[in-house]
């Protein structure tokens, strides 16, 4: 990513989400050496990052624009399934049925998974060149997708996926007007041994460790070409249905 096909280091790559999986994705990023600074943010890194309140996702966009290298990459690798929620709510999972529905759990859900990512696209996305291929991809998941919904369940996981993936959709229109070389994609990463997908790693499942689990999405990504932008895809480069 960044110095694409070859070419020598450039640019600025942005990691956002110290997860399992974003945490290797940066060391992936930085293993590479395709960009000249590669900068992990989260709510304990530095520099920090709250996708849930605007002026910090202002203040990480300032610190990119004052590293004075452009920006080229940006993966979002936030998400939320389970674990604390807002107080009083103490151990959110997954819904099993719609009797579970909670309107302080759907919001913690969109919060973190539709309206912090389309945040960072909002200050963001102004600053790729127009002239490069940048790249905007957030980490989705196959269960966010509509048209693959067999099984019902988890509707604050699914539908704040499925938010995001229509944020994904309408940013990357917007974004070919003015910098048509530039994705804004949605990737499905897979079953990664992760916190996040722990307690749902059922045996038979391939649970891949998060090394190859970035290796193999950072070698999706640069495969696309322009016109791939304002799609879903899966990891290992099939596209997904919304």
């Amino acid at each position: 990513m960044g110095g694409f096909n070859g070419q020598a280091p450039e640019g600025c790559a942005v990691v956002v989400g110290a997860g399992g999986l974003g945490r290797a994705l940066a060391a992936a990023l930085t293993e590479r050496a395709a960009h000249v600074h590669v900068m992990l943010s989260g709510r304990r890194e530095a520099p920090p990052c709250d996708i849930t309140n605007e002026r910090s996702v202002a203040a990480l966009a300032e610190r990119v624009w004052d590293t004075g290298a452009p920006l080229r990459t940006v993966i979002v690798a936030t998400g939320f399934l389970h674990g604390p929620g807002p107080e009083p709510y103490q151990a959110f999972a997954p819904e099993k049925t719609w009797r579970q529905l909670d309107p302080a759990h759907l919001a913690n859900a969109f919060a973190v998974n539709a309206i912090g990512p389309a945040l960072l696209a909002k200050h963001l996305l102004p600053l790729f060149p127009a002239s490069r291929r940048c790249v905007f991809a957030a980490l989705s998941a196959k269960v966010g997708s509509i048209g693959d919904n067999a099984t019902g369940g988890w509707y604050g996981y699914r539908a704040s996926k499925a938010a995001l993936n229509q944020i994904i959709r309408t940013a990357a229109i917007e974004l070919a007007r003015t910098r048509p070389l530039s994705l804004c994609v949605a990737v499905h990463p897979g079953t990664v041994d992760t916190a996040l997908s722990a307690p749902f790693a059922k045996t038979g499942l391939d649970v891949r460790p998060p090394d190859r689990a970035a290796a193999q999405i950072l070698d999706m990504l640069d495969r696309l070409h322009p016109d791939d932008t304002g799609r879903f895809f899966a990891y290992d480069g099939r596209e997904l249905p919304w």
